[in-house]
């Protein structure tokens, strides 16, 4: 098995009303030797934005802003923008991040050149009902019918009388094009799709439907092993090495203490991401400390950042939904280790 080392505790919430009840899933880009994070800042009442901070070096704060850099602006994000992910394609920075209304939560872009003023561009994902997107897929015939017996999910607790929208959520962007295209992951439980497309303006109502008549082709992985069972989803933008694009993940399984998430590591191939080229069988790593077992949630470990020092990778994540941990890993070592693990 791989060797992880957990570096710990890196952020932890503050008096400040934007961040008094929980700092989590930060998004991080290395530019230079500092790492810039923007993490999810809790106010009581579970409303959110989005903080700032600088590291020079992956571990060591040199500022953190006492306000937050994006607020909830807009009606689908009425009560929180959440769980960002961040890259630089074409030289313009694309943050993707969750906008929670208080009952939908969907993926939504944002887009800068200087890391500090973010240009809203909107939501990127299909915009339909829960019900429409059952139709849609159980039509076609083809798909894993845990893609469509969500009713529970949906269901348990909101109002019926509610429209509820389908949950598209976890968007990250790849670093780069593929084959001219701009390309992202995104999260339909239970399992983590893909979007290739020349431009993000051509992410239409007719796009989508022909996308969820065909959604087999786009499913890059489902879960398969136990520490994933109940679902997977997107956790870092995708990391590229000679071998593949090494990505990491979260996975979600149910325990006798409750639902328990981990991080998890695939390979996917550079010139077709639908292609898996290998996943580890066990958990990256796992809550095992009091701060991932116990917290706003219980049992968590949601990585949603990395950036590589050397020979170093350093993942960044929400640790029990309160606060912001770090693990490291030899990326060489886990690259090989996931290439004895070959689907």
């Amino acid at each position: 098995m791989i060797k992880v080392k957990k570096e710990g505790v890196l952020l932890y919430k503050t008096d400040l009303e934007f961040e008094n009840d929980g700092v989590l899933n930060p998004a991080v880009i290395k530019v230079g030797d500092c790492v810039h994070m923007y993490y999810r800042a809790v106010q009581k009442g579970n409303r959110s934005s989005i903080g700032y901070c600088r590291f020079d070096g992956p571990l060591n704060i040199s500022e953190r802003l006492d306000k937050p850099i994006i607020i909830p602006e807009l009606d689908f994000e009425s009560q929180g923008v959440e769980d960002a992910r961040i890259v630089c394609i074409d030289g313009v920075y694309h943050l993707s991040y969750t906008g929670y209304d208080g009952i939908n939560a969907r993926g939504v872009l944002a887009i800068s050149k200087n890391l500090k003023e973010f240009k809203k561009i909107g939501m990127i994902v299909p915009q339909i009902t829960y019900a429409k997107f059952v139709f849609l897929v159980e039509s076609a015939g083809k798909v894993n019918e845990n893609y469509y017996r969500n009713h529970k999910f949906y269901y348990q607790e909101t109002d019926p009388e509610k429209t509820i929208m389908l949950w598209d959520k976890n968007v990250i962007f790849f670093p780069r094009r593929i084959n001219g295209n701009m390309v992202f992951l995104h999260r339909i439980r239970p399992g983590i799709q893909l979007v290739s497309i020349k431009k993000l303006e051509k992410l239409t109502g007719s796009f989508w439907r022909k996308y969820f008549h065909n959604l087999q082709d786009h499913i890059v992985m489902d879960p398969i092993y136990p520490h994933e069972s109940n679902y997977i989803g997107g956790g870092c933008p995708p990391i590229e090495t000679k071998a593949g694009w090494l990505f990491i993940y979260h996975g979600v399984t149910e325990s006798k203490k409750g639902l328990v998430y981990s991080a998890c590591a695939a390979l996917l191939n550079l010139d077709n991401p639908l292609i898996e080229i290998a996943r580890l069988p066990y958990p990256l790593f796992s809550p095992e400390f009091e701060w991932e077992l116990k917290g706003e949630v219980n049992n968590v470990v949601f990585p949603t950042g990395a950036a590589v020092f050397g020979n170093t990778l350093f993942i960044y994540y929400g640790a029990a939904d309160s606060q912001i941990a770090c693990a490291s890993v030899n990326l060489m070592d886990l690259v090989t280790e996931l290439l004895s693990h070959k689907k």
